[in-house]
């Protein structure tokens, strides 16, 4: 397969679809954690707020300023992070992480649609812009979670 042929199943319609329509956008005006990740390589930037209750995420906006494989994996996260726990986004966070670096199986739902990232495995200078929503908010659940129990 050519490189070309490689950047155009990367940037397939499935990924600009997702980065074309990400929810949850914007900022929350009294989140529980804010965090912002941002990609020394590419300059990418991420900045996530949450709200927690009865240790699940109750509400979530994220500011995405990234390239369209960033986008793509924040409109994942945007569509199914509400509802689950620091632990379910930790997991999903690392389950990207060995999809991406290890060819390991996609995250388990509701983060499944990640998957559709797995083409850029090949391109390690994307790893950091595709994992920074669900560092951001990893981080961020945690801080929450700690918070509620201090």
């Amino acid at each position: 397969m050519s490189a070309e042929t490689d950047l155009i199943k990367l940037y397939s319609q499935r990924i600009l679809a997702l980065a074309a329509d990400i929810p949850r956008t914007g900022r929350l005006e009294a989140p529980d954690a804010s965090v912002k990740k941002r990609s020394p390589l590419c300059g990418s930037t991420v900045t996530v707020d949450l709200v927690m209750r009865d240790g699940r995420v109750a509400d979530y906006a994220q500011d995405v300023k990234a390239c369209a494989l960033g986008q793509a994996a924040a409109s994942v996260v945007g569509g199914a992070i509400v509802g689950c726990t620091p632990s379910e986004i930790a997991a999903a966070r690392d389950a990207l992480r060995a999809m991406l670096k290890e060819d390991g199986p996609a995250p388990a739902a509701p983060f499944d649609d990640l998957e559709v990232l797995r083409p850029a495995q090949a391109y390690k200078n994307r790893h950091a812009s595709i994992m920074l929503t669900l560092d951001a908010a990893t981080e961020a659940a945690q801080q929450a979670q700690e918070a509620q129990s201090a």
